[in-house]
């Protein structure tokens, strides 16, 4: 990691277990305070009740945490300063289990992510370097996250992907 100030818009991808969040938190923590988590997961069982613990514990109190597992673009307007989304993955599944339109609710993300009032850092996950996935849905939803991916990227400052908690600059 650099010592660079932190771009507008930054993307940190990788697969699970990468490393992405950890690094993403510490980018955020190179811009001034208040710092706000943007989570998009739902502690819909006991394995994601522990993984946000988990999360939660490991940045502190000096974060605030604002839950946005829908509304990430109402969230992204109110933002008072550097913020982390963590992370696009669960919110388009989100989107799209809720029937929403994915290429819609896609751009009206881009457009927020492009006017949001500080620096942010979106942390998403890499889903097309495995297996291909066995239903319609899932490879319906591998596909739109890899097209969401590509638009955040080209419209990302800056673009990292984590592999075994290190970090490889792609832009």
């Amino acid at each position: 990691m650099t010592d660079a100030p932190l771009p507008r818009l930054t993307l940190v991808l990788g697969g699970a277990r990468s490393g992405k969040s950890r690094y993403a938190e510490e980018l955020v923590l190179r811009a001034d305070p208040p710092w706000t988590y943007v989570a998009t997961a739902e502690a819909l069982d006991d394995e994601m009740r522990e993984r946000i613990a988990h999360h939660r514990d490991r940045r502190g109190a000096d974060w605030h945490t604002l839950d946005a597992p829908l509304d990430l673009l109402g969230a992204i307007g109110g933002l008072p300063g550097a913020a982390l989304i963590d992370c696009l993955t669960l919110w388009l599944s989100n989107v799209m289990f809720a029937g929403r339109d994915v290429e819609v609710e896609s751009e009206r993300l881009l457009a927020a992510l492009g006017s949001a009032p500080g620096p942010l850092v979106v942390v998403s996950n890499e889903v097309g370097l495995g297996i291909v996935p066995e239903t319609p849905l899932g490879r319906a939803f591998r596909d739109a996250q890899g097209r969401l991916n590509q638009r955040v990227a080209a419209a990302a400052d800056r673009v990292v992907f984590m592999a075994a908690g290190l970090p490889l600059s792609l832009k």
